[in-house]
Parts: C-alpha cells; structure tokens; sequence
C-alpha cells in the first residue's frame, strides 16, 4: 500500500510539473525571443553597415511547448480541431496539455482499478470513460460560450439597427457592436472589424467570424448581410426582422426544455444510479460485490449492463433532445 501511494504521488507530482512547463515555459520563451529580436533590431537601426534580418511574418502554429511533442500534433488532423475546440471554449490551453491530462485522467485510474480487481478490460473501460473529463468539460466551456453570445445576439442586432437607422454603414454599425456589446459578442465582432479594417474583403471576415462561432442564428444575420451588400435593400428592417426571429426561437427553445426536463432527469438518474448503487454496495460489503469481477459470470454481467446503460442514456438524450 505504501508503493502504491508513492507512485501515484510521483505520477501527479509529474504531471502537474509537465502541466506547468507547457502552460509557463513557452509563454516566456517566446517573450524573451521576442524582446531579444526588438533589441537587435534597434541596434542594426543605428548601424548602417549590418545586414537586413530575415522576419518571418507568417502566423506560427503552436500546439505544445514540448518541441517534440508540438511537431508529432502538427501531422496529427486532429490536433486543429482540438485548437479550435480550445478556442471556441475561450480557454487557454494547449492541445498537448490536454492530451496530456486526458492520458492522465487513462492511466492513473485505470492502473487503480486494476491492482484492485485484477481485471485488465475493465481497467480500460473505466480508464477510457474518465479520459474523456477533459474533452467534456472543454465542451461544456463551449456550449456555455456559445449560450452567453446567442443571450446577447439580439441586443447587438438591435445596436446594429440603430447605427443603419442613424446613417452609419455596416462596416461603422460593427465597430459599434464590437466596442459597446460584452464578450463574447464583442470580441468576435471586434476581430471581424480589425480583419475588414487590416484588408480583409468583408465577406471573407464575416465568414471567418461564422467559422469561429459556428451558430445557425449568427449563420442568419451574416447572410442577411451579405445579401443586402450584393443586391440591395433595406438592411435595418432585414435584421430587425431576424432579430425578432431569434428571440421567438429562444423562447420556444424555453418552452421545449421545460416539457422534457423531466425525461432529462429521468436520463440521468438512470445512467448514474447503478454506478453510484453499486460503489455503495462495495462500500458496505467489499466481499458481495467484489463477486461480480472475480468470477466469469459477474464480468459477463458488468459489461452487459454498462452496454445496456449507455445504448438507455443515448436513446433517451435522443428522445429529450429536440432542435429548435
């Protein structure tokens, strides 16, 4: 029991040092590199006589601090969804440390579990649910970003409204929204402003800025606007029209949760019941439950019900999940 706990103590003490190194160590790095090539700079500004330095402008992809580790990402597909995922969740974390504490969250429970039943599949069952915690709470960072910006997208329309009304134009009405509405309103529509300002065409931004919140109520207004601009009419009566148009979608979006909160609940009581049951049960009588791993039988057992559970848990979310 003692060599059990000294090595799960190093393996956190190992990876929260990792953790930190991938999270401090480029930050600075790249600061002192780039303090370093001002400097140099300045000082060939008051020589005639250096040479030119070669920069290189282009945007650098970093997805770990670990060289190594960031170059095996870049041939990776997957690593610039996971960027993007990162991103949309306004988090500021590298792709490598998530991988990185979802490999954490694999192998500590899943060698756990595995000194306690001796059952290698159910180790990697167990293992590979918990590895999915990061993902999912960068997805839950996500969805809640993207439900302040739907709260406040109508408000926004209607300031964009008023500066159309007022005879601004639509490139002044989205300097107003991104200046004056709160994130993450205002810096999406702020990044959009800057790209049109920095040479960007229009339609490209706005395309950029679907792509960066990829919301239908958004999708709607950026068409709208694109349409006006290549065939004309009135914009401000167009989106005030799709401003009324997302507030009655929210509210039948209320009425819908609201008559399938209790199938939502029902949900989750059902996937989370038998787990929480059963770790009672081991807690009361290790000896009666311990039967269900040691034997053929119990272990047939435990995967048909977790089988079972989760083909429950996905059949009721599709039941309950209703799009609006």
């Amino acid at each position: 029991m003692p060599l059990l706990l000294i090595i799960v103590f190093v393996g956190v003490f190992a990876v929260i040092a990792l953790l930190l190194v991938a999270s401090g160590v480029g930050a600075s790095q790249r600061t002192k590199e780039t303090l370093a090539r001002l400097e140099s700079t300045l000082a060939a500004g008051g020589n005639a006589n250096s040479s030119d330095e070669i920069v290189d402008l282009r945007k650098q992809e970093l997805f770990s601090a670990v060289p190594w580790l960031n170059r095996w990402l870049l041939r990776l597909e997957v690593a610039p969804r996971l960027r993007v995922l990162l991103y949309q969740a306004n988090l500021r974390w590298t792709v490598g440390g998530l991988l990185l504490m979802s490999a954490t969250c694999l192998l500590i429970p899943a060698y756990l579990v595995y000194l306690r039943t001796q059952t290698l599949l159910l180790a990697l069952l167990i293992g590979l649910l918990l590895s999915g915690g990061p993902i999912f709470y960068v997805l839950a960072k996500r969805k809640q970003r993207f439900a302040r910006f739907e709260q406040g997208l109508p408000e926004s329309i209607d300031l964009m409204v008023s500066a159309l009304r007022a005879g601004h134009s639509i490139v002044s009405a989205l300097g107003l929204v991104a200046n004056e509405s709160p994130n993450p309103i205002g810096s999406e529509f702020k990044i959009c402003f800057d790209e049109q300002n920095y040479g960007l065409d229009l339609r490209t931004a706005m395309d950029n800025l679907v792509a960066r919140v990829p919301l239908p109520d958004l999708r709607i207004i950026v068409t709208a606007i694109l349409i006006q601009r290549s065939s004309g009419g009135n914009l401000a009566e167009v989106l005030d029209k799709a401003a009324y148009l997302v507030r009655e979608r929210f509210r039948l979006r209320r009425q819908v949760r609201t008559h399938t909160a209790q199938g939502r609940l029902t949900g989750w009581i059902l996937t989370f019941l038998p787990v929480v049951l059963g770790i009672g049960l081991y807690l009361v009588n290790p000896e009666t439950m311990s039967l269900l791993w040691r034997r053929d039988l119990g272990r047939e057992l435990l995967y048909s019900a977790a089988v079972m559970t989760v083909i429950g848990a996905l059949v009721i979310r599709k039941i309950v999940n209703m799009e609006v």
